[in-house]
């Protein structure tokens, strides 16, 4: 917003992506049913909105999607969205007061359609943010649950609720979805040095291009729908989360490494495609260099991104961060820390 006086209020909101959701396609509403174990990690997704008079702005909604350098206001009267459905739905649903103008500035760090559940970290904290506006405040389910209802109800776009749920509550968790889409989350509280070194131990990788599979996923889901919520391959998803959570619990990382592995195989089972070429090739400098598992982010497919859970020896692990991206320019280490909380929003 050019030529226009500083704002009366600055609202901050970050909410951390996702890596490692053992259990993935357990969380859809043809699963029923579902048991996930994912951990909440930066970058973050940030957004922040300045808030002005409605008197005083020339434009009433302004969005800066920075990581598009894409800055537009949303006419009043518009029909359908105009360039950025999910930013646009999340400000519609959110129901902006008509005594206020605002702006609203959206980054990433996380490269997009990285399978990473970037979208759902953004849709989380703009829906943190934007809840500044009113009075009340959402918890994070609620925060994670309207989130999710953006993207399924107003944008009709299949979403399972694991994405939504780690980036509200971040830390790592296990995720019990008793009956689409209700679910309990069980963070996991470990003593520091099991945090810690699991935090050493990850890596991960993008692939170099965003995540594009739908057609394979559409028939994978029809698949899926038909054979029922006690289909064995979704079963099969299920326990990997069940021993992703005790091998945390128990520091075991080996035992974690092996769920990794196991979920990625359970995907390949669900269709081949799931796990690309791209993803084949880092699987294999990562068994090359003692890796003690890996798992293919989201729902797999061609792009996307791979989660490594490193050996012993952090030499290693640079040594195999070294070769993976040497193997192909496109492939990208992207540096990872664990985070302790999920939605944060404040204001100045």
């Amino acid at each position: 917003m050019s030529n226009t006086p500083r704002p009366v209020r600055l609202i901050n909101s970050i909410a951390p992506i996702r890596i490692c959701d053992n259990g993935g396609w357990t969380d859809t509403w043809f699963a029923g049913r579902g048991a996930i174990f994912n951990i909440g990690v930066y970058p973050y997704a940030e957004v922040q909105i300045e808030v002005f008079r409605a008197a005083d702005a020339p434009e009433r909604i302004v969005i800066n999607a920075e990581n598009f350098g894409e800055r537009y206001a949303i006419p009043p009267e518009r029909k359908g969205w105009v360039r950025h459905p999910l930013l646009e739905a999340a400000i519609e649903r959110m129901q902006v007061p008509d005594d206020i103008a605002i702006q609203v500035s959206i980054f990433s760090e996380a490269p997009a359609g990285a399978s990473t559940g970037t979208s759902a970290a953004v849709a989380v904290a703009l829906v943190g943010a934007l809840d500044c506006l009113t009075p009340g405040r959402l918890s994070a389910h609620e925060a994670a649950y309207t989130a999710h209802a953006i993207e399924v109800e107003m944008l009709k776009r299949q979403s399972g609720i694991q994405d939504q749920l780690c980036s509200a509550f971040g830390g790592i968790n296990y995720i019990e979805m008793f009956n689409y889409p209700y679910a309990t989350v069980s963070p996991l509280q470990v003593p520091n040095p099991i945090w810690w070194e699991l935090e050493r131990r990850l890596v991960l990788v993008f692939l170099g291009h965003s995540h594009d599979s739908s057609q394979v996923h559409e028939k994978v889901i029809r698949e899926l729908e038909s054979a029922g919520p006690d289909s064995p391959k979704l079963e099969a998803l299920r326990r990997t989360a069940v021993r992703s959570r005790d091998a945390v619990l128990a520091g075991d990382f080996a035992a974690l490494g092996r769920a990794m592995t196991q979920n990625t195989e359970a995907q390949n089972r669900l269709n081949p495609y799931l796990v690309s070429r791209d993803a084949q090739q880092v699987i294999a400098i990562a068994k090359a260099y003692g890796a003690l598992g890996w798992k293919v982010n989201g729902a797999g497919g061609e792009g996307g991104s791979l989660t490594i859970l490193a050996g012993d020896h952090s030499y290693e692990k640079r040594a195999m961060i070294r070769a993976i991206e040497q193997e192909n320019p496109l492939f990208q280490n992207i540096p990872i820390y664990l985070s302790r909380q999920g939605l944060r929003v404040w204001e100045r």
